[in-house]
């Protein structure tokens, strides 16, 4: 590691020169190639999963995106002649626009079912030729446009769904903006000048920022999700400005003890640098992880977060030392800079400050600062144990967009289930299949939490093959609600059964609740061997890096609680609503039930980057002192203000993105800003050190026998480095 920051250090020229023309030529590739993302959820083995598969092999028409078109008149009926002549007229229009497969209005024969019991309210339901994150905004922006066009006074006229909701989705682009001037304030109140603010944003606005050209070539090679950019702008922005920033504070010691510029930043590099390539390293190994549940939506978010990350720690070990070099002492402040020159060094963070006193109190109360902070953990970690996952329907989305106006309009008129129907896809291959099938339709209308029962007209396989005929259930209930969750298990597990026992129909519940539904199960069926994918790699690479196995073991668990305590508050925030409504994102709802993974992988290596700055710079110190106590004082004593100011960098960035007005991604955001909060003040500042202090030499202890077949994997600095200050008082 000195090798390649001497190197880049006395190359600056050179090496800033690269990263330009690196960043120009993966612009222009980026643009050339254009990115295709691909949003498609598909759950093989699924009911859902089936459902999608038999609609888009045998009735291709009926496989994609079904949205409604709503319309409510102030006084009269929407069956009235005038209202019907102006309303066929628009869904004629619509039925030819391009990507509209087909549009099924309640003017025909049997339609009657789509005006409301008051006659008020009516709706269509829009097919498209394909799944709705895979359409283009241009062809859904048409049917919307035709359709609003048709308003007049006394007649409303709105459009839902999830081709309709993707269309008015907010780039994310100002929630990065907002982050990286959140970020910036923290950094010049930090470090009280102007430059080395600039030094952690430059450095992760280039890593980030190629980490996201890299997706377009990337997704011609694998499929990459929509909100890929988005995630990974928020991740690596988090991290890229953390890892520059631990860096920046161990140079700027270096100078302030008196090095020269050169020698100060290579010995930044081989120490705090070396720990940001292991902190990286955990972050991508906890991403990749996802890879094991084995879900194609998940792949297509991993990767690409993984790869930013690398571009951002690639950024951090090469281009910073380079921009150190051209800005040489003037890292510092002026003030710093004329104490260096009237010979009176020192450290910023030596002195009598608050973190030098507060680890005073850590040898004082070990016990019971592990108490406390232990307590506070469980006590937020509370509301996990009622966490239910699922996802948050149109009633979430803001007031003024088509996709809740159109809720409402359904709502009100023919219940909150119309807003998230169930389409039971049959396949019958003879006439006692089809008689079946009559009974079970028949039926269908007398199950509880059914509203309403609509066939739609049969799709025959070319040539001779079995039928697929579709019926639209309507529940009763919203998609969200529990109750619709219990509506499809009683499809599944009771009704069909008995409707189609001793026949070879196969009759299966699809629709994009029941899709999402089947995608929270899995998820969480697979959750546990995602945490033992990536708690056993954390625990290898810890017991690799400070030949310990406790540390690896306390880590561990400490992750686990941070975990547990980030679904807390997010149950409370998003399912309980108890901060949903002030930030605008609407009433309470499941949490979304991708999110487990996601949050878990990037949380288990943010963790982990906190633990190994705090943890390296105690090793540093046994391994010169071989003194517990003093090592643990002086990793607290060191970090602790740095780790507090890139917790709240993190902060800042995650919660920028609660404004971008996507629910999943406010969730994402607000779940890892609580979860680096506590893990930065409570878990790093108490928990951490107090535990270490009680466990004395137990914390660097590993069988002889291990520690020789082991391989090495050094962060600690040269053993020259003089042992750190700690505050003496402290030791007493």
């Amino acid at each position: 590691m000195s090798a390649l920051a001497r190197w880049c250090y006395q190359h600056r020229l050179i090496v800033i020169a690269a990263w330009t023309g690196l960043f120009i030529a993966l612009a222009v590739m980026s643009q050339a190639l254009r990115t295709t993302y691909d949003n498609s959820l598909t759950l093989p083995g699924t009911g859902s999963g089936s459902a999608q598969q038999l609609l888009q092999r045998s009735a291709p028409a009926q496989a994609g995106d079904s949205d409604q078109i709503v319309w409510h008149v102030s006084h009269g009926s929407a069956t009235d002649p005038a209202v019907e002549h102006r309303m066929s007229a628009m869904l004629a229009q619509v039925s030819h626009l391009p990507a509209v497969a087909s549009v099924a209005g309640p003017y025909r024969p049997g339609g009657q079912v789509q005006v409301s019991s008051d006659g008020r309210t009516a709706y269509a339901t829009v097919t498209f030729t394909d799944q709705a994150d895979n359409l283009k905004h241009a062809d859904v922006d048409r049917v919307i446009a035709a359709t609003t066009a048709a308003r007049e006074p006394g007649l409303a006229v709105e459009v839902g769904g999830k081709a309709i909701a993707g269309a008015e989705e907010t780039p994310a682009s100002n929630a990065s903006l907002i982050g990286i001037i959140a970020a910036a304030v923290i950094l010049l109140i930090a470090f009280g000048s102007v430059l080395p603010m600039a030094l952690p944003i430059v450095t992760a606005v280039a890593g980030v920022g190629s980490g996201l050209l890299l997706m377009a070539p990337l997704s011609h090679l694998m499929p990459v999700n929509g909100i890929a950019p988005i995630l990974g702008a928020l991740i690596g922005l988090g991290v890229g400005v953390d890892y520059a920033l631990f860096i920046v504070t161990r140079h700027r010691r270096g100078l302030q003890s008196g090095l020269d510029p050169e020698q100060s930043a290579v010995q930044a590099l081989n120490t705090s640098g070396r720990a940001v390539l292991f902190a990286g390293g955990t972050v991508c190994i906890a991403l990749l992880g996802l890879l094991s549940v084995n879900l194609q939506f998940i792949n297509g978010l991993a990767v690409p977060a993984a790869i930013t990350v690398v571009c951002t720690v690639v950024a951090a070990v090469t281009l910073l030392p380079a921009l150190l070099g051209v800005l040489g002492p003037r890292v510092l402040s002026r003030r710093q800079r004329r104490r260096l020159r009237a010979g009176r060094p020192g450290h910023e963070d030596s002195g009598s400050g608050l973190w030098e006193r507060w680890s005073r109190m850590v040898p004082r109360f070990p016990a019971v600062l592990a108490s406390l902070g232990l307590v506070v953990m469980l006590v937020v970690s509370v509301p996990v144990l009622h966490l239910r996952l699922g996802f948050a329907d149109a009633s979430n989305d803001p007031v003024s967009t088509h996709t809740h106006r159109s809720y409402e309009m359904l709502a009100a008129g023919f219940g909150p289930g119309f807003n998230g129907p169930l389409f039971l896809v049959a396949e019958s291959q003879s006439a006692a299949d089809r008689a079946a099938l009559d009974r079970l339709d028949r039926a269908l209308a007398a199950v509880p939490g059914v509203a309403a029962v609509e066939t739609v007209p049969a799709q025959t396989t070319p040539g001779a093959g079995p039928t697929i005929e579709v019926t639209q259930v309507l529940p009763a209930t919203s998609p969200q609600d529990p109750a619709t969750s219990a509506l499809i298990d009683r499809l599944r597990g009771t009704v069909i059964p008995r409707y189609t026992h001793g026949t070879t129909l196969h009759v299966y519940v699809g629709g994009l609740t029941a899709t999402f539904i089947d995608f929270a199960t899995m998820t969480s069926a697979k959750l546990p061997w995602l945490l033992t994918t990536i708690v056993g790699f954390s625990f290898l690479l810890l017991v690799l890096a400070f030949r310990s196995l406790l540390i690896p073991a306390v880590t561990a668990v400490l992750n686990l609680l941070s975990a547990a305590a980030s679904f807390g508050v997010l149950t409370a925030f998003f399912q309980w609503g108890w901060g949903t409504r002030a930030f605008g994102l609407g009433s309470p709802s499941p949490v979304e039930g991708y999110l487990p993974e996601l949050v878990l992988a990037v949380l288990f290596g943010l963790s982990m980057d906190y633990q190994v700055f705090l943890v390296s710079r105690m090793a540093e110190e046994w391994s010169r002192t071989h003194d517990n106590a003093r090592s643990v004082l002086a990793g607290v004593t060191h970090t602790a203000r740095v780790i507090t100011a890139a917790a709240m960098i993190m902060i800042a960035v995650f919660t920028a993105f609660v404004f971008t007005g996507q629910r999943s991604i406010a969730e994402f955001g607000i779940g890892l800003a609580a979860a680096v909060a506590l893990d930065a003040l409570v878990l790093r500042t108490v928990l951490v050190p107090a535990v270490m202090y009680l466990c004395g030499r137990a914390n660097w202890w590993l069988p002889r026998w291990l520690d020789r077949r082991l391989p090495h994997l050094a962060i600690e600095p040269p053993a020259e480095e003089q042992p750190a200050r700690v505050p003496g008082a402290a030791l007493v």
